[in-house]
């Protein structure tokens, strides 16, 4: 990777969406940034790919734990790159867990897991007021939600009240108590995740809380040369409770993250850029397929993810392709399909590929 033509590393593939956008952009690209505005960039170049370079790296070291999700593990990263939050959605057994230590691990950064169950109350989530006898007051025990990524699984188990308890957290980053609000740490993200064949004995999530999650990713079964890789390395020993064994190790930090998202608060984005946007999601609204479109909030989802993308390719301006390859992830649970449209089998990503072939693509 060189300063004057910064290509995005060749693992980086698109989470769950259409093919990656291209490493260069035509110079009449839509976006590009005005002649005078190029050397601010440039001098900031050379850091730009020091920090793409730990991030790529990050994606190299959670391989050494799960096989065949390179997908997810992009998404990850751009979440963490948005300060957003990620629903995982998969069947049991493709490594939904182990991601998310694989990637704390990587990161070096706090994770902690809770399994949500019908019987769990909100303050088992977000911390509650210890009685001290010795003292005679009440004092503050942290819950899990304090740490930085918080593995939320089967979050569809639990009932609304405490599913709710997650929502202060995720928007405001912060839990209140007795009245006093308490900062989590930074970063701070919630990865939940869900079943999407058992649905007995579960509370679906509201519009409003899923609405909260930046991104929805899907982690497919694995293809039969990755599931040969997964069994080959447990034949030779490895341990999934154990990934220091794995030769995992962290190659970024928080400090590494936060001077990521300073770069990607940078990227350019044309005023045709954003009408594109907008007009992806206002077109959602009037899809005959769909009883719920894409609110305000999807947009700006949208507009931030293709950002974080951008930068992850080395560019500081988002081109349409960029919003293409962000959509289905930002934007798959967003929208509600209408009961009929759902009979005829219809699904959110048919609506999602048909709106993105209908709305006028800025030249």
């Amino acid at each position: 990777m060189t300063d004057e033509t910064p290509r995005p590393p060749s693992t980086w593939g698109v989470p769950q969406g259409p093919p990656a956008p291209a490493a260069e952009a035509p110079a009449t690209a839509p976006g590009t940034p005005p002649t005078d505005a190029a050397p601010g960039w440039s001098a900031a170049t050379t850091t730009g790919a020091d920090l793409r370079a730990s991030l790529a790296a990050v994606r190299t070291e959670v391989g050494k734990a799960v096989v065949g999700q390179d997908a997810a593990v992009t998404g990850l990263i751009i979440a963490l790159l948005c300060r957003g939050h990620v629903l995982l959605e998969g069947v049991p057994g493709v490594a939904k867990t182990l991601l998310v230590r694989s990637l704390s691990g990587a990161l070096s950064l706090g994770t902690k897991r809770v399994q949500f169950t019908p019987d769990l109350m909100p303050g088992d989530v977000t911390g509650s007021l210890v009685y001290d006898a010795r003292t005679a007051q009440f004092s503050f025990r942290e819950g899990p939600v304090f740490t930085n990524l918080l593995l939320a699984d089967e979050i569809n188990r639990t009932p609304p009240k405490t599913q709710a308890s997650l929502l202060e957290a995720m928007e405001e980053r912060q839990v209140t108590v007795d009245g006093e609000a308490r900062l989590l740490p930074d970063p701070f993200v919630v990865v939940a995740t869900q079943n999407p064949v058992e649905y007995e004995g579960t509370y679906p999530l509201p519009e409003a809380q899923l609405d909260r999650f930046l991104l929805k990713l899907l982690l497919p079964l694995p293809e039969r040369t990755d599931e040969v890789e997964v069994l080959a390395r447990h034949a030779a020993g490895f341990d999934p409770r154990d990934l220091a064994a794995a030769g995992l190790r962290a190659v970024a930090g928080a400090e590494d993250l936060a001077r990521a998202r300073a770069q990607v608060a940078q990227v350019q984005v044309a005023q045709e850029v954003l009408g594109y946007v907008v007009d992806v999601c206002r077109a959602t609204r009037t899809s005959p397929s769909l009883g719920l479109g894409v609110s305000p909030r999807g947009a700006t989802a949208l507009l931030a993810t293709s950002r974080a993308w951008a930068w992850l390719c080395g560019r500081d301006y988002v081109t349409p392709d960029d919003v293409q390859a962000l959509a289905h992830p930002t934007l798959r649970h967003r929208v509600q399909l209408r009961p009929e449209a759902e009979i005829e089998g219809v699904t959110a990503e048919s609506v999602l590929d048909t709106v993105l072939a209908s709305v006028p693509v800025p030249r």
